[in-house]
């Protein structure tokens, strides 16, 4: 079979033969000029070599192919909800067109709206030529009729002059004609008819009316009375079973609720997720101070031997808290990463607004509540079962409570000036186990010499005053021939961890009052504390006779509350503000400094310095509180730029001892207890060496009226040594003598008397007490060196 191409080229000589006739020749040169195909290239087929040879009939065989409009790219299987049968429902018809290309022309059709108003803007060409005709003008397409010649001669002797300027006025309104601003409009107003209104009258029967007499007497009265308490009597006597009021609660937390959907429930759902989520990008966002805080330790503790160190963690910061004062810091015991920061100012000159804060360690960027002040808050505390009540103590001199559960800004319970509230700032609330009646309370401290118990009855605050400060110590009713001694100011303020009656109070005067609920007109014990007021006093959380105190005065002091004297001084050079034992161990506490600085001691390692020294903000930031965690190794401390920073303790600073192969240890508080009372009983021992801390003498009067045979002398708080082994005493005048010098080697101090002019020995014996030896009768050598403030004796005994 041949092809199509194959025919044309067996035809192709023919049809050069063919066009032989139309070869002419030029009469010049006598050349011959060929047709037109000569000049054009000869195309020739090539044949792919794996071509199929196809007979005539599969080359006239017919395919059908159908092109369809489908867009490729369009999606399949999609599915839409139809919310009338509640349920997806499969797309049937799918959008197939596919844009490739769009081009926005600039195009109008001249029929429309907006082609009109241009064409009349511009005068456009097509109506001028369409006039020129009809005002004597002439077409040259068009030629004229001998009729319409005559028309046109007629207008044009009687009405050509008339017309001529009304087509001109015509061309000019075009011309001028302007295109209206669609979007300067103006504000059309129509009044409408008012309703008529209409009076409609109804007639009604009226209340029957009757007349009614009685006699009311006293004896009518009481006989009513007696029935109706028999009656409740009788119906008393009926019920078998009394519920209490408790089970009356259960049943009614019992019935279930029927909660109706409102735009406020939705809100709430959408608070709370959205609470959620922010608390797990801050947690993605905080990731590595989470994990430091969940699994980091300090390798380095390995090599330091009595050292630790504190590892920063969150900081908490509130843009409206910056220029308050954090004044106290609380954890809430029920939910161990949640704590309250209270923000006022101490300084009296800067008194205004007050906040109270919540925050967690789930979300350090916001806190989780928020509560506004019109007076700086002072002191809180967070009830321990019921984690949800807080009582609040402000400058002002009131108390309040707070229900976070309601979720209201202002506190359930106010004290106000008829209900009793201070007139001093008050500077400390405790919350106390509920009374008989099942009522909750709490005692508060003021300046103004009165610690008060409130109790929270219904709706109002029910105070009773416990106990007046006085600057003697003994408290006196005001009569007309009594004298009123001067109140103390009450600044700190804290409970026996055991004993439900026993308190302590500190005062600015920086004396310890030891107090019972029981006896409001005297104190059990007063401790001569410190030179200054007494910032903090806190009992031991395992030991029930120890407590600790610290003072503006530079001193952190431990004590036994059975003696009058510390057990522990220590000196850190600067102002102390708060201090706080360790919830872990009994022998462990952090005290926090002006300077910016928070040290922490452990009497078990070293009963002299702290063991961790660590400035945690800059030098110009002042430390205010500090606070441990009951559960994580983790405390708090705030500063006077409303900055709360948490750091974490170190394996170091919370040591516990090791346990060998095949050894397990007693744990417990009883273990804790042991373990400081080895401490204490240690300064308790006869042949104890007299600590470097302890430098002064002063006199005991109480021993020296049981001991007659020998003379007792006590320590006292001043640091004079200045922690030295070879160090003498300074001179110190003390009620049977003078001490001239101590000498350390024998860890003996000698002493001169006033009245027998004799020299002693003192030696330390139990109770903290120093025991004085036979007298020296006139030693044969001695020299004294005195620099300064201190001495030196070398004493031979004669």
């Amino acid at each position: 079979m041949k092809t199509k191409e194959e025919n044309n080229q067996i035809k192709a000589p023919a049809v050069k033969g063919g066009k032989v006739s139309n070869k002419k020749k030029d009469d010049e040169d006598g050349t011959e000029i060929g047709g037109e195909d000569e000049w054009m290239q000869k195309k020739t087929l090539v044949k792919p070599p794996d071509q199929l040879d196809l007979t005539e009939a599969e080359l006239k065989e017919e395919f059908t192919k159908i092109l369809t409009a489908d867009n490729p790219h369009a999606p399949e299987n999609s599915v839409k909800y139809n919310f009338k049968d509640q349920a997806y429902k499969p797309v049937n018809n799918v959008d197939q067109l596919a844009v490739h290309f769009t081009l926005e022309g600039n195009l109008l059709h001249k029929d429309s709206d907006e082609a009109r108003r241009q064409m009349a803007n511009q005068g456009d060409a097509g109506e001028n030529t369409a006039t020129e005709p009809e005002n004597g003008g002439e077409n040259p397409d068009k030629p004229e009729t001998p009729a319409d010649a005559a028309e046109d001669a007629g207008d044009g002797e009687d009405g050509a002059g008339e017309e001529r300027p009304e087509s001109e006025d015509i061309q000019v309104e075009k011309q001028e004609r302007k295109i209206s601003n669609q979007f300067n409009f103006s504000d059309r107003a129509s009044q409408t008819l008012n309703n008529p209104q209409r009076d409609r009258a109804c007639q009604s029967e009226p209340p029957p009316r009757a007349n009614f007499s009685a006699t009311v007497n006293q004896w009518e009265i009481y006989d009513a009375y007696v029935e109706e308490l028999q009656k409740q009597k009788q119906e008393t006597s009926k019920e078998k079973h009394k519920t209490p009021l408790f089970k009356k609660e259960e049943e009614k937390v019992k019935k279930k609720p029927v909660y109706v959907d409102s735009q406020i429930d939705e809100i709430a759902k959408v608070v709370k997720v959205a609470k959620i989520i922010e608390r797990m990008v801050t947690q993605n966002t905080f990731d590595d101070i989470a994990q430091d805080f969940k699994y980091f330790e300090d390798a380095a503790d390995e090599f330091r031997e009595q050292e630790g160190t504190l590892l920063p963690l969150w900081k908490f910061q509130y843009e409206k808290a910056k220029p308050l004062t954090v004044t106290a810091l609380c954890w809430n015991q029920k939910y161990k990463d949640l704590f309250a920061v209270g923000l006022g100012s101490y300084e009296f000159t800067k008194q205004g607004r007050g906040m109270l804060l919540f925050y967690t360690l789930k979300n350090s960027n916001h806190p989780e509540y928020i509560f506004h002040t019109t007076s700086g808050v002072m002191c809180l505390d967070i009830h321990k079962e019921l984690s949800y009540l807080v009582a609040v103590g402000f400058y002002d001199g009131c108390v309040a409570v707070y229900n976070l559960k309601l979720n209201r800004p202002q506190p359930i319970y106010k004290s106000t000036a008829k209900s009793g509230k201070h007139t001093d700032p008050v500077w400390q609330v405790k919350w106390q186990n509920d009374d008989i009646d099942k009522n909750h309370n709490f005692f508060s401290v003021s300046s103004d010499g009165r610690v008060v118990s409130w109790t929270l009855v219904k709706n109002e605050l029910l105070y009773t005053d416990i106990i007046r400060l006085s600057l003697e110590g003994v408290v006196t009713e005001g009569e007309e021939d009594v004298k009123i001694p001067d109140m103390a100011c009450g600044t700190a303020l804290d409970f026996h961890k055991q004993i439900d009656y026993l308190f302590l109070v500190g005062t600015e005067e920086g004396k310890i009052h030891k107090c019972s609920k029981s006896y409001s007109s005297r104190f059990l014990e007063t401790y001569i504390a410190h030179s200054l007021s007494v910032d903090a006093v806190k009992w031991n959380h395992f030991h029930p006779k120890v407590f600790i105190s610290c003072s503006s005065d530079w001193t952190v002091k431990i004590w036994d509350h059975t003696i009058t004297n510390p057990m522990f001084t220590f000196n850190l050079n600067t102002a102390v503000s708060d201090v706080a034992w360790s919830p872990y161990t009994s022998t462990v506490f952090a005290a926090v400094t002006t300077d910016g600085k928070v040290h922490v001691f452990d009497l078990s390692i070293n009963k002299y310095e702290a063991i961790c020294q660590q400035a945690v903000v800059s030098k110009k930031t002042k430390l205010t509180h500090i606070e441990f965690n009951p559960v994580y190794p983790i405390i708090i401390v705030g500063d006077d730029r409303g900055y709360v920073t948490s750091l974490k303790l170190s394996p170091n600073l919370r040591k516990q001892p090791k346990e060998k192969k095949g050894q397990e240890l007693p744990k417990g508080p009883e273990v804790e207890m042991e373990k400081l009372e080895k401490l204490l009983s240690q300064l308790r021992a006869p042949d104890r060496p007299v600590q470097k801390h302890f430098a002064g003498l002063v006199q005991d009067e109480k021993e020296n009226q049981k001991e007659n045979s020998d003379q007792y002398i006590t320590h006292n708080s001043h640091h004079c040594c200045g922690g030295q082994s070879d160090t003498a005493v300074s001179r110190l005048h003390v009620g049977i003598g003078e001490v001239i010098a101590a000498v350390s080697e024998r860890d003996e101090y000698v002493m001169r008397s006033r009245k027998t002019k004799q020299f002693h020995l003192i030696r330390e014996t139990p109770k903290n007490r120093m025991r004085l030896s036979p007298a020296w009768r006139n030693p044969k050598k001695h020299s004294i060196t005195s620099t300064n403030t201190r001495l030196s004796v070398s004493l031979q005994q004669s």
